[in-house]
């Protein structure tokens, strides 16, 4: 059995201990005593050094602690060194994520579902059908005020059974270890936590998102919320010179700049569309009617999209006993359309034509396409539509 030194003091970042077993050609390594959390409870495992070999990972064995080392490790005693910025980091994180859900259970009434403590943020899932960004702000500066108030974190140990005031009922009984923030909140823990809410330093609610059994809140803790901010800020700030505006006005000016784009987009769509319908026309003046009255054109390009020709196919069609067969040679492609009043069904006539030279495609009535596989395919496919309609 392993003794689990953080229990009792997270913040141990030195110890001593024996060798107790060993595996994996001395690369897994397990100790009488340790200072290392393992991964658990959605709080990631710490890192750092024993007998100066780089601890790469620490896992959870039930009874045991196993680390994994990046290069075999011959000592039988050791000196453990854990990685403190990394520690600490987690220490924030998980204490604010106990802050913030005690909040949000105490003036909302929402109870946490999960967690998850990630390499640059963590999340909480909360039971709520909906969850504004007013009410994040309000439970972001309630947290604040109790950061601010630096109430005392403590440690406990007492039997499931027993134990009141219990954010969330215990999941196993027996001893239990528990977190208490001051005159807050009580909660069921194994993970690392600060001595006192001040040493949260700030939390930060980043976004909101609907999840399958709730809402996920996004959040970061002292350190980590600093430098958020801060690059937030010099990102904000970039965008302001790059606009030539105060930070205050950016939302402004990109709606106004937003809606001047959906203006423009559709004075080019409108375009293109009066573009096509002229390039339509003149192929149809251009175009020998056949002994049936209908006028057929194919238009060939060596490269580009299908959606190049797809405007024009639509507007040739738009004219009466009409079909356009447009092809495009790289990547090979075939588009097909055909006026109402020929009786052709588009979709239909391209993909038998299609599945016969290993092709695929499909569409409407009025409008299909599909690729071949190389060039001789796309010719076979162009020759039969002439031979064919």
């Amino acid at each position: 059995m392993t003794q689990r030194l953080y229990y009792t003091d997270s913040y141990l970042q030195e110890f001593e201990a024996k060798v107790i077993d060993r595996a994996e050609d001395s690369r897994r390594i397990y100790l009488d005593r340790t200072a290392f959390y393992p991964t658990s409870g959605g709080q990631p495992f710490d890192t750092g050094e024993l007998a100066g070999v780089q601890v790469m990972d620490v896992i959870d064995e039930g009874e045991r602690v196993a680390h994994l080392l990046t290069a075999p490790l011959a000592n039988d005693r050791v000196v453990g060194r854990v990685n403190w910025t990394r520690r600490f980091d987690h220490m924030q994180q998980h204490t604010g994520q106990h802050l913030l859900s005690a909040v949000v259970a105490d003036h909302l009434g929402y109870q946490t579902i999960a967690v998850h403590f990630g390499k640059d943020s963590s999340t909480l899932d909360i039971d709520a059908a909906s969850f504004t960004a007013d009410q994040a702000r309000q439970i972001e500066e309630h947290a604040n005020d109790m950061i601010t108030q630096n109430r005392p974190v403590e440690i406990s140990f007492e039997e499931a059974e027993l134990a009141t005031g219990l954010r969330k009922a215990p999941a196993r009984s027996g001893k239990i270890r528990i977190i208490s923030i001051a005159d807050l909140d009580r909660s069921a823990c194994g993970g690392t936590h600060v001595r006192a809410t001040g040493e949260v330093g700030v939390a930060l609610i980043r976004k909101l998102e609907r999840v399958r059994k709730g809402i996920r809140l996004e959040f970061l803790c002292g350190v980590r919320a600093v430098r958020r901010a801060a690059a937030d800020y010099t990102l904000l700030s970039q965008l302001a010179a790059d606009l030539s505006a105060a930070p205050e006005e950016i939302p402004r000016l990109i709606g106004t700049q937003r809606d001047e784009l959906k203006r423009t987009a559709a004075m080019a769509k409108d375009l293109e569309g009066k573009l096509d319908l002229f390039k339509a026309r003149e192929l149809y003046t251009g175009a020998t009617p056949e002994t049936t009255g209908i006028r057929r054109v194919v238009v060939r390009h060596d490269e580009g999209s299908l959606n190049e020709l797809r405007g024009v196919a639509q507007a040739f069609t738009s004219l009466p006993k009409t079909i356009f067969v447009g092809v495009v040679s790289s990547p090979p492609a075939v588009v097909l359309a055909t006026s109402e009043d020929t009786g052709i069904d588009a979709a239909a006539m391209l993909k038998s034509l299609l599945t016969s030279v290993g092709g695929r495609g499909g569409g409407s009535t009025r409008l299909a396409q599909g690729i071949v596989p190389g060039r001789p395919q796309l010719d076979k496919a162009v020759e039969s539509l002439g031979s064919t309609i």
